[in-house]
């Protein structure tokens, strides 16, 4: 038995995928403690969206803490924290013609979806809040009472309040626009669903399978919100920061939130940080009224200017991403329809899924996919979906390479089970 067997907590839960004593990382690639090399399709579950150790980024964060910098500032003024705040409205905000005010929670997505939901409904006087079919915004009880995986709401261990449910974008059929419901039971005083404090949507739904809000679907839903005068939140913890193409995942929709929540990727380096932007008008927050000890990170504000730097100045980067995923989606749709295989590929940008037949095949993909070097995991309720989170930085090169293990995977799994039933 090993350290981590004798002595961790059985909730670990990934380290059971990808078997591995992981050593070094650069760019795409990650190293474990027997020298050899993984090619990774996870990027920490969206927090490494420009790949592992970048350069430009860590000598900012070395040089950081070789002067003395000062880490933890809780929310007094530091440096490092005017730093961001002032590169972020100049390179992130104002090209988008967008005005939030910057709130910054604990360093984790749920915190920040916590703090969110607190103000939606300060701001309203009301109490309950929307979220949608296989959504997922955090572990905590906020975030749990919004999102829709049972096994992940049952580990609470309390009830569920101040919540409701209703079908996401595609959950009842192509044919079918979800928010003719949502919209009805609004309008009907007999429906039971008074108006809520908050609609909260991921406008890419990661863990949830990757499913995808149509454009015209979010732009109704804004302005479904406005007319209620319901707080929308969305929620781009891990498909905001690039992923999706934009910095923003709801800019092709054109459309404004009210609330954004914001971290995995925001450093640009793994370390922890969270962001909540805010309305002007909904800051109604008193001094101290919600505050973490870990709002003052000032080496995560460091790497985030610098990946700002590096990164968003130009949309050189949006515009590699959206030709990758091209790349990966056509790739993915010519290998199905070569096996014969009765299965989806959906995704925007770096982001994507392939839903297969057979709700089984995915985490066996998925092993196989490790044997060979490649780490890729599964998503979705029933863990039905392979989900591809590459780095947004990857080279042509990997991505294609990380592909054909893919294919050869697959091949790999359908050959075992025809062998089985011979």
């Amino acid at each position: 038995m090993n350290t981590f067997e004798r002595h961790e907590s059985e909730v670990r839960g990934y380290c059971r995928s990808f078997p591995a004593m992981f050593s070094t990382a650069k760019g795409a690639w990650m190293t474990d403690d027997k020298g050899q090399r993984h090619l990774d399709f996870f990027s920490g579950a969206g927090v490494l969206n420009y790949g592992h150790n970048p350069e430009q980024i860590k000598q900012a964060l070395v040089e950081y803490v070789m002067r003395d910098g000062i880490t933890h500032t809780l929310d007094m003024y530091s440096e490092a924290k005017e730093a961001f705040i002032r590169r972020f409205q100049e390179l992130i905000l104002a090209p988008r013609k967008l005005e939030y005010k910057l709130q910054f929670p604990g360093p984790t997505g749920t915190n920040a979806v916590e703090a969110a939901l607190k103000l939606a409904r300060k701001v309203t006087g009301r109490q309950d809040v929307v979220g949608f079919t296989n959504a997922f915004h955090g572990m905590t009880l906020g975030s749990l009472s919004v999102t829709g995986n049972g096994f992940k709401r049952a580990g609470a261990g309390v009830p569920l309040g101040h919540s409701s449910s209703v079908p996401f974008d595609g959950y009842l059929g192509q044919d079918t626009d979800t928010l003719d419901y949502f919209e009805a039971m609004l309008q009907d005083k007999g429906s039971g669903l008074e108006d809520p404090a908050a609609v909260i949507v991921e406008t890419v739904q990661a863990e949830g399978g990757v499913n995808v809000a149509g454009v015209e679907w979010l732009q109704r839903l804004r302005r479904i919100t406005e007319a209620h005068g319901i707080v929308l939140i969305v929620d781009d913890i891990q498909v905001g920061c690039g992923r999706t193409g934009s910095f923003f995942s709801f800019e092709e929709a054109g459309i404004v939130p009210d609330i954004v929540t914001l971290s995995k990727s925001l450093s640009g380096y793994g370390l922890p940080l969270a962001l909540v932007l805010i309305r002007p008008d909904l800051d109604l927050w008193a001094p101290g009224e919600h505050n973490g000890t870990f709002r003052g990170h000032c080496p995560a504000f460091v790497t985030a200017v610098a990946a700002m730097e590096q990164f968003w100045s130009d949309d050189k980067l949006a515009r590699a991403v959206e030709r990758k995923g091209e790349l990966v989606r056509e790739r993915l749709g010519r290998m199905l329809k070569s096996r014969g295989l009765a299965g989806v590929v959906r995704g925007r940008g770096l982001i994507n899924g392939v839903e297969f037949g057979d709700p089984e095949l995915a985490g066996k993909v998925s092993r196989e996919c490790f044997q060979r070097g490649l780490v890729i995991e599964t998503a979705g309720v029933d863990d039905q979906v392979l989900k591809l989170l590459p780095s947004l930085t990857i080279g042509e090169e990997d991505l294609a390479k990380g592909l054909d293990i893919i294919e050869t995977s697959v091949a790999a799994v359908l050959d075992a089970g025809l062998r089985k039933v011979a």
